[in-house]
């Protein structure tokens, strides 16, 4: 009776953790959405802006832009709607590509990458596939203020773009029916998670030590300024 409880109450976790992944996941592609919609109809407002001053702009100084100036203005404006159905946030990131992704948005284009990668992936690895995920979006605000040319930046761009497309790719060519099969005294998916778990925690490292130098600099200016205040106060007696 014990062991049947047990393994209900196993089956009623895994069912909480699978929704609450799944929602996690939903919220940030909601995110991602509703940024790009943001993108896309701004965009369109800009163009329509645009088209409509210059056409004022011609009919002041020509006196008028006659119906062949109409018709032209009317195709531009139905053009400026192509802009609401331009996507700007890719959809698919080839793991080849992360490579030779900017800095600044290595972090998005890996998750994407990512994301894509889930229904390939043994179940234990999806909450750490989540792990990651938060990871990078803390990450990428710091990565954009980042010089490239750093050698922390060249250690992000390793660990994302090299070693965590080299461990999943590695994982997927292994025949399915052998994943989790003993080999050698190790699974295949019980590996595939231990690594996922030490890039998760590499992220979180490189995240700290990230912050470790902003709060230094902070530290330092805020330093600065109590001197410099502490001089003026200084000269006024």
């Amino acid at each position: 009776m014990a062991s049947e409880v047990d393994e209900i109450v196993q089956k009623a976790n895994e069912l909480i953790a699978r929704t609450a992944a799944r929602y996690e996941r939903s919220s940030r592609r909601l995110a991602r959405t509703r940024k790009d919609l943001m993108t896309r109809l701004k965009r369109m407002i800009l163009a329509v802006a645009t088209v409509l001053i210059g056409a004022a702009i011609a009919g002041f100084v020509l006196g008028g832009i006659g119906t062949t100036g109409v018709l032209l203005v009317l195709g531009l404006l139905v053009a400026c709607l192509a802009f609401a159905f331009i996507p700007t946030l890719e959809t698919v990131v080839e793991p080849g590509r992360l490579a030779q992704a900017d800095l600044k948005t290595l972090p998005l284009k890996t998750e994407i990458w990512l994301d894509s990668q889930r229904k390939a992936l043994p179940a234990p690895a999806i909450p750490i596939l989540n792990a990651i995920g938060n990871r990078l979006e803390t990450l990428a605000p710091q990565l954009a203020r980042l010089d490239p040319a750093e050698p922390a930046a060249v250690e992000v761009r390793r660990l994302l773009s090299d070693h965590l497309p080299e461990l999943v790719t590695g994982y997927q060519s292994i025949p399915a029916p052998l994943r989790n099969q003993p080999r050698n005294g190790r699974v295949p998916d019980a590996q595939l998670v231990e690594g996922l778990s030490v890039i998760e925690q590499e992220i979180a490292t490189m995240t700290q030590q990230l912050a470790s130098g902003d709060l230094d600099k902070l530290a330092v200016h805020n330093r600065y300024l109590e001197l410099k205040y502490q001089e003026a106060r200084d000269l006024g007696h």
